[in-house]
């Protein structure tokens, strides 16, 4: 099983790791286009970023240095309400390494990415003009690297970006059966850390909803895919 999440706009700085180095990344099938997003960003450096806020300016200041400022593994690298709910940090060593080995980021500059996969700060997102090329163009066909069951907690944005075929899609709902925005991704997060924890390998919606209802999950299928409910506003799956 692979689980599909969504990039952030807010990322973690700093970092102990070398470099980037595109051939040391998951997915090695987006070596071409990797290589071509990111001299699009240099050229977007090139010509001049806008700098009229200190965010602004961090942003920039991160894009100009993608090739040579230190990295940290992609599950760190990213923060907001998702990877907080998450909280990969906190996880034991055998659930960090279930995360390791299943969740897949979606980033808008290197396309798929493995959790552990070592990247830097940048400021890339899927609504980015990069300079002599269109985003879709860059991704349409990431998806094909995306082998078996994939759980698919990625925005719409982004799944339509990077389209991965018999992918399941998850929708977040309230008690009251209401779907929610923003607290959306606090559930995906939770969701996340409990497949974790319990180190779950299922192959199938049916499989993975058959763990659900022996752990007291509440994840139900629908016809477009799987639901989970969440509580609001405590943001944490209902049991």
């Amino acid at each position: 099983m692979i689980v599909l999440l969504p990039p952030s706009e807010t990322k973690a700085a700093g970092g102990t790791g070398d470099r980037l180095t595109t051939a040391s990344l998951g997915f090695p099938g987006l070596a071409v286009a990797r290589s071509r997003a990111l001299a699009a960003l240099d050229r977007l450096v090139a010509a001049g970023q806008d700098v009229s806020t200190p965010a602004k300016a961090r942003a920039a200041a991160d894009n100009a240095a993608v090739r040579t400022s230190p990295t940290m593994p992609a599950i760190e690298r990213y923060t907001g309400v998702l990877y907080d709910a998450l909280d990969a940090a906190s996880l034991d060593p055998d659930a960090r390494a279930w995360v390791d080995g299943h969740v897949v980021i979606q980033s808008a500059l290197l396309g798929f990415v493995r959790a552990g996969d070592l990247i830097p700060a940048y400021k890339v997102s899927s609504g980015t003009r990069l300079p002599g090329e269109r985003m879709r163009d860059l991704w349409v066909d990431a998806g094909d690297e995306i082998p078996g069951f994939a759980l698919d907690l990625r925005s719409k944005a982004y799944a339509a970006l990077a389209p991965v075929a018999g992918a399941v899609p998850v929708e977040i709902v309230s008690p009251e059966g209401k779907a929610l925005n923003h607290w959306n991704k606090a559930g995906k997060g939770a969701l996340v850390r409990a497949l974790a924890e319990a180190r779950v390998e299922v192959a199938s919606a049916d499989a993975l909803l058959a763990w659900a209802s022996s752990a007291g999950v509440p994840l139900e299928g629908t016809d477009e895919g799987l639901r989970l409910t969440v509580r609001d506003p405590r943001l944490v799956a209902a049991r």
